[in-house]
């Protein structure tokens, strides 16, 4: 007879920004600047609109296939990319959109390629999973789950080969972070010092199944312990904590320590995907976090709170709209690519 299988308990995962029983409180992260509080409204604004933009698309047929969307996670991209200086690379997997906004990427581009048009950053070939960007040092884009973590080392190595101090920010999933490439991958990174920060952006339920099923140790921040990559939990709800904690990474990698882990606590609003209806999980649950912890929201409430006026973010949102459906116009009536694009792309030149 097999032995009796040993019975474990699980403990509850908390919500982004809410403290588990007993835990210490977290440290209040550092103040932004008026300035700073305006852009990164700005920023997360236009991820949010640009998202329920391509949700309306997709519903309506102008946009097929696979569709991740962004929306509840802007501030991870946007507080990260304080931390970096030109020749810093990023690369994501396929909840991507908001990493090319947040990079710089025309939101025009971004959407032609969601429609497949010719004027999308991968000529309407790519689709929502597959988009770079050369010029923003923006590596895509990766369908495969966990398939951009060793990229993002490849990447890493490269500056460490050209003698560079650039950093490499390599993002992926809680679900990608069970992944055998990616603890190979961990392994390489700490053996030889690699610049990458790998940032896990932790919405609880990959796919579709919560952490606390799928995982046997909760805390992926400590992934990298065997390997010694020092690791990080952060309210990814809170720009200015994922800006702190980004800052302290990517200067540990610059500086020739190697790599860090950071857990961003985040959680998404729509589904895995837009074919996903999200049923294992409430909407009440979803409305908590929404209400309580929006990431937009929360510096929305800071600049009321200094006295910035009302309709002055009003004024910033109805501009952000006017962008976004300038960019949803443009790629609806942009041409398809032609039917010989099918061969070009298929090898590198020379």
């Amino acid at each position: 007879m097999a032995p009796a299988k040993a019975s474990r308990s699980r403990t509850k995962t908390s919500s982004p920004g809410k403290r588990a029983k007993g835990q210490a409180p977290a440290a209040q992260p550092p103040a932004l600047t008026r300035k700073d509080e305006l852009n990164a409204f700005r920023d997360m604004l236009l991820i949010r609109r640009f998202e329920e933009k391509a949700g309306q698309l997709y519903g309506m047929g102008h946009i097929g296939g696979f569709c991740h969307l962004y929306i509840g996670q802007e501030a991870i991209v946007v507080g990260m990319q304080w931390a970096l200086k030109l020749g810093d690379q990023v690369i994501t997997a396929y909840r991507d959109h908001g990493h090319m906004l947040a990079v710089g990427m025309d939101p025009k581009g971004v959407m032609a390629e969601l429609t497949g048009r010719r004027s999308g950053y991968s000529g309407g070939k790519g689709g929502s999973m597959h988009m770079f960007s050369k010029e923003k040092d923006f590596y895509g884009g990766h369908g495969i789950v966990g398939a951009c973590v060793p990229l993002g080392a490849g990447l890493a190595f490269a500056n460490k080969y050209r003698g560079n101090d650039h950093v490499c920010l390599c993002f992926f999933g809680d679900g990608a972070a069970n992944q055998g490439q990616v603890y190979e991958t961990f392994n390489m990174a700490e053996l030889w010092s690699l610049p990458v920060v790998f940032i896990i952006e932790n919405n609880k339920y990959a796919m579709g199944t919560s952490i606390e099923r799928s995982s046997s140790t909760t805390n992926l921040s400590q992934r990298g312990r065997s390997f010694a990559i020092p690791g990080e939990q952060v309210d990814g709800m809170d720009v200015r904590a994922v800006r702190a904690a980004g800052e302290r990474a990517v200067a540990h990698a610059r500086a020739g320590k190697g790599p860090t882990i950071l857990e961003m606590k985040t959680y998404r609003y729509r589904g895995h995907s837009m074919s996903d209806p999200a049923k294992y999980r409430s909407r009440e649950e979803v409305q908590q976090v929404r209400e309580t912890h929006d990431p937009i929201e929360q510096v929305r409430n800071r600049l009321l709170g200094d006295g910035f006026p009302e309709e002055d973010l009003k004024k910033i949102d109805r501009e952000v709209r006017e962008k976004v459906n300038a960019a949803a116009e443009f790629a609806i009536a942009d041409p398809e690519p032609e039917p010989s694009e099918l061969w070009t792309d298929v090898i590198v030149a020379n």
